[in-house]
Formats: structure tokens, C-alpha cells, sequence
């Protein structure tokens, strides 16, 4: 999770990204960095892979911050048969793709961008997540191609 500064206050963005392609599976927005935005991140993920029968058994890393340890955020991954993991106490190199991701998006967009409102905010990052990172942006992880073809070369490659 990272928070997007803005004139009108702080826009907090929780993502759930897949460390085979490094596509953006989720990314959900709020004005408190919660359990609930996380929640709602994870939703997305869910959806965006075909549904709860689909992604049974994942695993999703995190950190060891009170967002991920909340009963809520527990609760919904057991309800998805989604396995917590989580990396020892002040250590930060273990969620290096999430580092990674959020430090694209601060040099890519933040940057660059000075927002009035959070509604603008909210609309560029989103832009930049779902148009941008997951259709264009190319990630030495993924064979120099962008999540989306990532996945859809090994799909392609998986039939064949």
C-alpha cells in the first residue's frame, strides 16, 4: 500500500500484484489505509482471475502491517482459500515487486504530476495501472514484454 499526495489530503492505493507476469491484478483506492482498501484490492484480483474457484490456494505475500494482520483481511482470505504469507520483521527486501511496482509509479507518475483533487489523482494513477503498466509498460521479469502479452505468449505457447 502507498499513499498519493494531493492538495485535498492523501489518496491511499493497496494492490495486489502477480508475481509471474507482474501484472496488476487489483488496485483499489481509498482515504484511509485499511483493512477495508485491501479487502477491496483483493476483490479486484479476484475477479480479474475468473472468480474464487479459480485462485483457490494462491499465496499473497505482504508485509506484516496492521492492514494485513486485521481480522477482516484474515477472514477474507480464508474465505478465498487464499494463503497469507509474510516476511520476517523489518525486512524489505522480501515484497521487492510491490517496492518495485510503487517506485514505477512514483517516478512515472507522481513525479510529474502535482494533483488539486483526489478525484485526479484517483484517475491518473488508475489510468496509468490499467492502461499503462498492465498493456504497455515493458518488465525485464516477464521477457521484456508488458504483463498482458506476458500472459497471453504463455498462453499461446501453453496450447500449443
Amino acid at each position: 500500500m502507498t499513499e498519493i499526495p494531493t492538495a485535498a489530503g492523501k489518496l491511499y492505493l493497496a494492490t495486489v500484484i502477480d508475481l509471474y507476469s507482474r501484472r496488476l491484478l487489483g488496485a483499489a483506492t481509498g482515504l484511509h489505509p485499511n483493512a477495508e482498501l485491501a479487502c477491496a484490492a483483493i476483490r479486484m484480483a479476484v475477479a480479474a482471475r475468473g472468480g474464487a474457484d479459480r485462485i483457490a490456494g494462491v499465496i499473497f505475500h505482504t508485509d506484516r502491517g496492521s492492514t494485513y494482520t486485521a481480522g477482516a483481511f484474515t477472514a477474507l482470505c480464508r474465505r478465498l482459500d487464499i494463503r497469507q504469507s509474510m516476511g520476517r520483521v523489518g525486512s524489505c527486501f522480501d515484497n521487492a515487486a510491490a517496492e518495485a511496482f510503487f517506485s514505477s509509479l512514483e517516478w512515472e507518475v507522481l513525479s510529474r504530476n502535482d494533483f488539486d483533487t483526489i478525484s485526479r489523482a484517483r484517475a491518473a494513477v488508475i489510468d496509468w495501472c490499467y492502461g499503462f503498466y498492465n498493456h504497455r509498460r515493458r518488465h525485464s521479469a516477464a521477457a521484456g514484454l508488458s504483463p498482458i502479452n506476458y500472459e497471453n505468449a504463455a498462453l499461446t505457447r501453453d496450447a500449443a
